[in-house]
């Protein structure tokens, strides 16, 4: 069976377990966390970047350092992962759900303004696949009524929008260094601002809302509880096997474009005849090849399709079920306007396998399992 995804592996991991082992010092802020600290500031050119245990929890601190209160409203899409609602809900918060543009799979900007109440304070929008969504209208959008722009960029480590890194355009990023993403530390994650006043705060939050950064900087003689927060350093030996990734991170980023760029190439037919929908990417947007996927006619139509795939040893998988239309969804948000293309595109969009180890002849296996099979005619 070719696998959806497996996380990249370097094969240089062990050395790096073993210098974390020989350094004494396992958990959070060691040196390997400080250099991929500085590694991701000097590479997407962002003032401040703190790792974190997840994209989750870059997320829940953002929402903090937005300074949200109950009953606060947050816009979004509804076809996200359940986190990127998660982190504002836990802070009191309405979440305001908007449909998608069913080109790229992120939210409308069109739609924003038209949701914006009294009680909107934060813009959320999600960088699908590693597209940009088109900042420049968010950000004007966010700056008539002085709202702040967390970016979801959980997919959109190493992607750009108008040579603008992902993560660094709004007022908080969130990376994901997911198993699942293509720089991975098995669970991980960023918060990255350029703000230095936002420092401060954020140091409080993930440090259990104690002061100790300034402690160990020497600018105070003990450290103590100052405010809200929680734990969000991630272990040295997760970070140690990220930094395997960050030596070749290029090679990596080279080896995902061309397995997208060979499926795009490849199934480009079956698009000419109308059979499928590829990925879309707007000219102001430079993708990372997180995902490669295909829209199919309809639901029947995908699962069908999954099913043969798997037949053929090949592992494909739909993604997110539209926030709006779950339990939680329900309760702790709402849809405003019409559900023209969230849940309909969601339903007949499907991923194909795509990550650094895979290999050039599962990877033209995947693509002749798709082209030949038996239902298109």
């Amino acid at each position: 069976m070719i696998d959806f995804n497996r996380p990249p592996v370097m094969g240089t991991e062990a050395g790096f377990f073993e210098q974390v082992l020989e350094n004494g010092k396992l958990c959070g802020d060691g040196p390997y966390t400080k250099y991929a600290s500085a590694w991701f500031q000097e590479k997407f050119n962002v003032r401040h970047c703190y790792l974190t245990t997840s994209c989750t929890s870059a997320l829940e601190m953002a929402s903090w350092l937005c300074d949200l209160e109950p009953g606060d409203e947050v816009i979004m899409p509804s076809y996200t992962f359940v986190s990127t609602a998660d982190a504002f809900v836990l802070r009191g918060a309405k979440i305001v759900f908007v449909d998608i543009d069913p080109k790229t799979m992120n939210i409308d900007p069109q739609l924003i303004e038209d949701a914006i109440t009294d009680r909107t304070k934060v813009i959320c929008p999600v960088h699908y696949a590693g597209v940009a969504c088109d900042m420049d209208k968010i950000l004007r959008i966010a700056k008539k009524h002085s709202l702040k722009v967390v970016e979801d960029a959980a997919q959109g480590v190493n992607a750009f929008y108008k040579g603008r890194a992902l993560g660094t355009i709004g007022d908080y990023g969130c990376f994901s260094f997911h198993e699942t993403k293509n720089y991975s530390m098995g669970e991980g994650g960023a918060l990255l601002f350029n703000k230095d006043e936002d420092q401060e705060r954020a140091e409080i939050v993930r440090e259990k809302g104690t002061d100790r950064s300034k402690f160990f900087r020497g600018q105070i003689d003990k450290y103590s509880w100052v405010g809200y927060g929680s734990s969000y350093l991630p272990s040295e030996l997760n970070v140690a096997y990220l930094c395997a990734q960050l030596e070749r991170f290029d090679e990596i980023n080279d080896r995902r474009l061309a397995i997208w760029n060979y499926y795009h190439e490849t199934l480009r037919p079956l698009a000419e005849a109308g059979l499928i929908e590829q990925p879309f990417v707007p000219d102001y947007a430079t993708h990372n090849a997180h995902m490669y996927y295909i829209k199919v006619k309809d639901l029947e139509t995908r699962t069908k399709l999954i099913r043969y795939l798997r037949e053929k040893d090949v592992m494909s998988v739909f993604h997110y079920i539209p926030l709006h239309s779950s339990k939680a969804g329900m309760k702790f948000g709402r849809f405003h306007g019409e559900d023209i293309y969230t849940t309909k595109e969601s339903e007949r969009l499907m991923r194909l396998p795509l990550f650094f180890n895979l290999t050039d002849e599962q990877m033209e296996h995947v693509a002749r399992s798709i082209l030949k099979y038996p239902g298109w005619t």
